[in-house]
């Protein structure tokens, strides 16, 4: 893993593709944004995301003018970004244009990255309890199969570094909209314990993508913290890391 990022074994076979998820080091930010935080919505310095920013992105030869970001919601809405942009209310980005870079703000949700390697279609997904839930990964893949006529057997995905499942503890109120495959209950601790990473993955199956073509970050924002932005092992106070991916002409 580089300091600043960790680039998904599963894509290398694509030199047209860049993907990465940015870690918290190699920044500028002071605590509690420590240092490579990606995100102007946390309270940090406007100059500090951006010198942030240009590291991680200009890191993976991307300008920053080339970035189409949203506010995420913890919804499913899915936005074919034809163009950069801040775009607002999106938590899943689609495109099949070269140099258009899409990504997805986390520091305990789940990213996901899609590359439809036939008709060359990439997607980065926000996936916390609640986009999980509603399938915003399979959804995602609906979309890019009635846009582009995606078929799973040509896709390859990546579920990024999040929270992990032995540190995600919920209440029943978060754990009853899973199945039982994904939680488990501490009777000891009175609480339930919901593995995202697993759930998203479960998705990706479902639309009939071939395991072998699934990568899963073997980090834990929660056990890895010195690596990784927590927003539950931090308390809320925290910066936000940066998952993206795109195409550059070959």
């Amino acid at each position: 893993m580089n300091e600043l990022y960790h680039k998904p074994n599963i894509f290398n076979q694509f030199p047209n593709i860049i993907a990465a998820q940015s870690t918290r080091n190699g920044g500028v930010s002071e605590a509690p944004f420590g240092s490579l935080n990606l995100s102007f919505r946390v309270g940090d310095s406007e100059e500090n995301v951006i010198e942030n920013r240009k590291r991680f992105f200009n890191g993976q030869g991307i300008d920053l003018q080339q970035l189409a970001t949203s506010h995420q919601v913890h919804g499913d809405k899915i936005l074919y970004a034809i163009e950069p942009g801040d775009y607002d209310g999106f938590d899943a980005l689609i495109t099949n244009r070269h140099h258009v870079f899409v990504t997805v703000s986390v520091a305990d949700c789940t990213p996901i990255l899609l590359y439809d390697a036939e008709n060359e279609v990439v997607a980065a997904i926000h996936a916390g309890w609640r986009g999980t839930v509603d399938g915003i990964v399979y959804k995602t893949l609906e979309t890019m199969q009635d846009h582009f006529g995606t078929n799973a057997q040509n896709c390859y995905a990546y579920i990024g570094t999040c929270i992990d499942e032995c540190s995600y503890e919920v209440d029943a109120d978060v754990a009853d909209h899973f199945p039982n495959e994904f939680k488990r209950f501490d009777a000891k601790l009175n609480k339930f314990f919901v593995d995202l990473k697993a759930g998203n993955k479960d998705q990706l199956l479902e639309f009939g993508i071939p395991e072998s073509q699934i990568e899963v970050s073997p980090f834990s924002t929660v056990l890895h913290n010195e690596q990784f932005f927590s927003h539950r092992a931090e308390r809320g106070k925290t910066g936000r890391m940066m998952a993206v991916i795109g195409m550059h002409s070959m």
